[in-house]
């Protein structure tokens, strides 16, 4: 009977250590979003460039599209950047940029300094937008059908292998 009373707690802290252990295999990107296959969030945001035109999400209805969350102080918009340049280029889909918590110039500036994949950016100051997204970091980017409906969102930078492998074929199919 005390030994029984004794292996309880060692017990117990095997399984805390084999829980948390089985956490370290995980990989954080791989978070599912509850809004894929739901309805994106409705925006209305002034462009980057003018602040005089907005863009809505529902002006992209219609058409399947990227929205590309980015900002001017994230280090890795700045590895992913060169990648969407390029990939802009195939003109597979038009490709909407969200600068998020960022200042209007210096997002700006980036785009002057580095190439502007977008066909426009929008400018989510305060983050709200960002926040309906389910955006807790940046780059994230969400690919929406034509309906309005989120199809698939990429945590963190793109390589080309998931350009090539993920985002083309589902673009295909998308708009097929």
């Amino acid at each position: 009977m005390k030994y029984l009373r004794a292996l309880i707690p060692l017990l117990l802290f095997l399984g805390l250590v084999g829980f948390l252990g089985a956490g370290l295999w995980l990989d954080p990107k791989e978070v599912p979003s509850p809004l894929i296959n739901k309805s994106a969030p409705a925006f209305a945001l002034a462009r980057l460039d003018n602040p005089a035109q907005t863009i809505r999400r529902d002006d992209m209805l219609g058409k399947v599209w990227m929205l590309n969350v980015w900002a001017s102080w994230c280090v890795a918009c700045r590895e992913e950047h060169p990648l969407l340049v390029e990939f802009s280029r195939k003109k597979l889909l038009p490709i909407y940029g969200l600068n998020y918590k960022d200042q209007r110039v210096a997002g700006q500036q980036w785009l002057a300094n580095f190439g502007n994949p977008y066909d426009a950016s929008v400018f989510d100051q305060d983050g709200r937008v960002g926040i309906d997204y389910g955006v807790y970091g940046v780059p994230e980017s969400f690919i929406i059908d034509r309906e309005g409906v989120i199809r698939y969102k990429q945590i963190g930078p793109f390589t080309p292998e998931i350009l090539r492998d993920t985002v083309e074929p589902l673009v295909r199919k998308l708009n097929g």
